[in-house]
């Protein structure tokens, strides 16, 4: 019986899977903000792009 308390105590006290998590969560949202301005930016590009083509007597791409 008190080998069974003392796993249960040992078990509590480890961290090691919650910090996995929390860097896991970290990455992920990482990831999140790089997609976004990702798409932002590639958004911009393309209508800089559509404005030359436009400026230069072209068919815009429309993207």
């Amino acid at each position: 019986m008190m080998k069974l308390v003392q796993y249960i105590k040992n078990f509590a006290r480890e961290d090691d899977g919650v910090t996995a998590i929390e860097y896991g969560l970290i990455a992920a949202l990482i990831a999140v903000v790089i997609i976004g301005a990702v798409t932002v930016v590639g958004e911009r590009l393309c209508a800089t792009f559509d404005t030359i083509a436009e400026k230069l007597g072209g068919v815009p791409t429309g993207c």
